[in-house]
């Protein structure tokens, strides 16, 4: 068993003014300012409203919260010099994709050529989570196993209920726009690197794709980076939210290594099964619970976080992160962004004209909560 599991975290964020609350284009001056105090842990995104940032390699949680702070803050405090504030949403509540212009880089007019409106429509914003995974080979034994779990990340990150002004009557509308990508979904099963390698090789060799950045599953291995990269969740608008998510990617991570040095393995389930687990994360986030596929129910996602903890909590000890994952209780208890939106949401709409506004006004309170 590896003795050690790195984690780095990467958020997108979407640039709003203060006063209007619309997506507004990053200035070069302010992107330009950003680059020189993050030094290559801040890039513009596809869209031009959009930033992203990415933590340093970390060994526990504690580092990746000093780093992940650090680099809100800066977007913060940056982005007020142009009147301007970050949220961290998987999709603004009611901007229009069609009023959004893609930044003008090599990759992206590649990108918005290759798939047209469909690439247009990325007015969202997700978190992923890199986990330190030596050997290629146990990356490609992790993916199916850890797959199981990618529904449950979803529904407790879900942040992404409005689109284009209306309730989606989704958690994750995100998703929704997502998977019109190709390439997307929960992973294959591969038997080995070498297989992972000669599928994916298919298309780059034709030409369709230069390389394995174009495949956007909800798990994948890191092109640049040893990791199994974790896509499948919405970004957090709170700080301490995110970093309890990704102390339980590492542990569940960690979970599985252990069982494997064991001789056992996670039971891996066909994605028709994992899919619909998926859909009822996306759908109804945390309130109408998963399929426990092993016993044949339904159980509310109290009881699904509480058999996660239990089930790593040799792993969060071992990693330092018992105190973050635990925390999950506390999303299942006061729900999740999602949640949270559409009760600010309905508390305006009887006093304010525009309650989208006050959605809007919280997410930035939210992102600024925990810094």
């Amino acid at each position: 068993m590896q003795e050690q599991f790195s984690i780095g975290v990467e958020e997108e964020y979407i640039l709003v003014d203060k006063d209007s609350l619309d997506p507004v284009k990053a200035p070069r001056e302010l992107m330009d300012a950003c680059g020189n105090e993050l030094q290559g842990q801040v890039a513009p995104e596809f869209l031009q409203c959009q930033i992203e940032i990415g933590t340093k390699v970390c060994n526990d949680i504690a580092s990746v919260r000093d780093d992940l702070r650090r680099l809100r803050s800066c977007i913060v405090r940056q982005a007020s010099g142009y009147n301007l504030v970050p949220i961290a949403v998987s999709c603004h509540p009611y901007a229009d994709w069609k009023d959004q212009e893609h930044t003008p880089k090599e990759r992206y007019d590649e990108l918005r050529k290759a798939l047209g409106d469909v690439a247009r429509r990325l007015l969202i914003c997700g978190m992923h989570v890199h986990i330190g995974i030596d050997d290629k080979n146990l990356r490609i034994d992790l993916l199916p196993q850890m797959s199981y779990f990618l529904p449950h990340l979803l529904a407790l990150s879900t942040s992404s209920p409005f689109w284009q002004g209306s309730d989606t009557e989704l958690s994750s509308y995100r998703l929704s726009v997502f998977d019109n990508l190709p390439r997307t979904g929960l992973p294959p099963r591969f038997a080995s690197w070498d297989d992972y390698e000669a599928e994916t090789g298919t298309l780059i060799n034709l030409g369709i794709i230069e390389n394995t950045t174009k495949i956007w599953w909800d798990l994948r291995p890191s092109h640049r980076f040893p990791t199994l990269e974790t896509r499948i969740m919405d970004v957090s608008p709170r700080l301490e939210h995110a970093l309890s998510l990704a102390a339980t990617v590492q542990a569940i991570m960690r979970m599985l290594c252990r069982f494997r040095a064991d001789n056992l393995r996670w039971r891996e389930y066909d994605a028709f099964l994992l899919g619909e687990n998926r859909w009822r994360a996306q759908r109804y986030g945390i309130t109408q619970g998963l399929i426990d596929f092993g016993e044949a129910s339904i159980k509310p996602m109290a009881q699904l976080v509480e058999e996660i903890i239990v089930r790593v909590e040799e792993d969060t000890a071992a990693l330092g992160c018992t105190k973050e994952v635990e925390a999950l209780e506390n999303i299942v208890k006061n729900g999740t962004s999602a949640t949270r939106q559409r009760a600010v949401y309905e508390q305006a709409k009887a006093s304010d004209k525009e309650p989208l506004n006050a959605v809007i006004r919280h997410l930035i309170d939210e992102f600024q909560h925990d810094l």
